[in-house]
């Protein structure tokens, strides 16, 4: 017997979404970050993401950080806001948080993505967030300045000008502007990187912390 084609369609679609996953080069990250909460977490307490590349994921004590709070790290290297779009429901609906931190533009802009591609995916994601929860806030980390990408600061100075003015539209889309407080002068600092000069050492970890 055949499926009638309406069915057949949504067969496929769906079908074609799990593959997409699980042939994407985050799959086994994001599977492992599941994993690891299902014995942390604690559903009945509330609870804050910080979700985003590696910038987020190599920051290794956020939870003695903020020790009054359950934080989840969904922090996968490498990802774009494209990646966070497709991970969305495994790395933050999941947890059902109150607060969800996001680190994202970093590498798509170090990609040759277009700000205006990058904003799309940052609604596309807060929209699944409110779908779930409407009184969520939301942090948009500013995409950072470092020794590497350094030639590329007038992109990030413009992508963080389009978060700036989103937070501004909406008074749960909050910005943290970790862009200034690592300059020195007009420069970046070079004392807060690790070797590669794009990834922070505890000193610049301190600066978003703070």
């Amino acid at each position: 017997s055949y499926l009638p084609r309406s069915v057949d369609n949504r067969i496929y679609f769906f079908s074609s979404l799990l593959l997409a996953q699980e042939t994407s080069p985050f799959a086994g990250e994001v599977l492992a970050i599941q994993k690891k909460y299902d014995t942390l977490w604690d559903a009945s307490r509330e609870t804050t993401v910080f979700a985003g590349s590696s910038s987020i994921r190599i920051w290794h004590d956020l939870q003695e950080k903020f020790p009054g709070h359950q934080i989840v790290n969904a922090g996968f290297g490498g990802s774009q806001a494209s990646d966070l779009l497709t991970y969305t429901n495994e790395l933050i609906l999941r947890y059902k948080p109150k607060k969800v931190f996001i680190y994202e533009g970093d590498n798509d802009i170090s990609a040759g993505k277009d700000s205006k591609v990058i904003i799309s995916d940052i609604l596309q994601i807060i929209s699944k967030i409110r779908a779930q929860n409407s009184a969520v806030k939301v942090v948009l980390i500013a995409a950072k300045p470092s020794i590497a990408r350094w030639k590329l600061k007038r992109d990030y100075k413009r992508l963080n000008r389009k978060f700036r003015r989103l937070s501004r539209k909406d008074a749960d889309v909050l910005y943290a502007d970790i862009w200034k407080p690592m300059l020195n002068g007009r420069k970046v600092k070079q004392d807060i990187f690790i070797e590669d000069g794009l990834h922070m050492n505890a000193k610049g970890y301190e600066i978003w912390y703070n």
